[in-house]
């Protein structure tokens, strides 16, 4: 409900995943919950999900209705996440706005006259503005970081090859395309990359190295001392 509030006022949301109040209702008769279970999870319009369309924010796609989900949501449903609507970007998602001829555009809930950034703009508003606590974008260029800037979130852009490997346009053969986490808070970017880093990733998706999260690693960081300033 909060999620079609914030999309009445900023226009982020693109479509209601059908069958995510099912999915919830068979989790709860698993003896295996996930560390994901019953939160509802947003996702960028152009990752694949059953029975729905990804238009990458053009129109020559709108027919195309997928046939199964992509690596990442199954991996998300596994873990017992529940994806629960798709969110806008901008045509062809090249683009640090957020706005299409289909969906139209999409405002930054902070101050409406500004926009959410891009390219995983609409992720950046749902979640600025209250409609989703965690999100799935992807990045070559800035497209998690400019949108989490320009919205006051948290945003992953993980190491090339780390979540579901997205391909470059030809035009940037040498870029690497990447999933990665959006959200309020680091210690939820944490809990979603250690829930994704899984066996199921690396059963379905043999080009992920099969590395785990790495619980030492210092997420949050700390403030260097001058010693350790000057020594670097």
């Amino acid at each position: 409900g909060k999620a079609l509030e914030v999309n009445q006022e900023v226009n982020c949301v693109t479509d209601f995943i059908h069958g995510c109040e099912d999915q919830l209702q068979r989790l709860k008769k698993q003896k295996e919950k996930g560390l994901l279970y019953g939160i509802p999870i947003s996702i960028k319009d152009h990752i694949n999900c059953k029975g729905h369309i990804s238009s990458g924010g053009m129109v020559k796609f709108l027919g195309q209705v997928k046939e199964e989900d992509s690596v990442i949501v199954q991996v998300l449903k596994h873990q017992g996440g529940i994806p629960f609507v798709k969110t806008n970007i901008p045509q062809t998602m090249i683009n640090y706005d957020c706005s299409n001829l289909i969906f139209g555009q999409t405002l930054n809930p902070l101050n409406p006259q500004k926009s959410p950034g891009g390219s995983s703009g609409g992720e950046g508003a749902l979640i600025a503005g209250g409609g989703s606590i965690l999100g799935i974008g992807s990045d070559v260029a800035g497209s998690i970081r400019l949108p989490c800037s320009f919205c006051g979130l948290c945003g992953l852009k993980p190491t090339g090859n780390r979540i579901r490997y997205i391909p470059a346009p030809e035009f940037m053969p040498t870029v690497t395309g990447v999933l990665g986490p959006m959200a309020r808070d680091v210690d939820s970017l944490a809990l979603c990359m250690k829930a994704l880093l899984c066996q199921e990733m690396f059963q379905l998706d043999p080009t992920v190295p099969p590395i785990p999260f790495d619980e030492q690693v210092r997420l949050r960081g700390a403030p260097m001392s001058p010693s350790a300033q000057q020594q670097s």
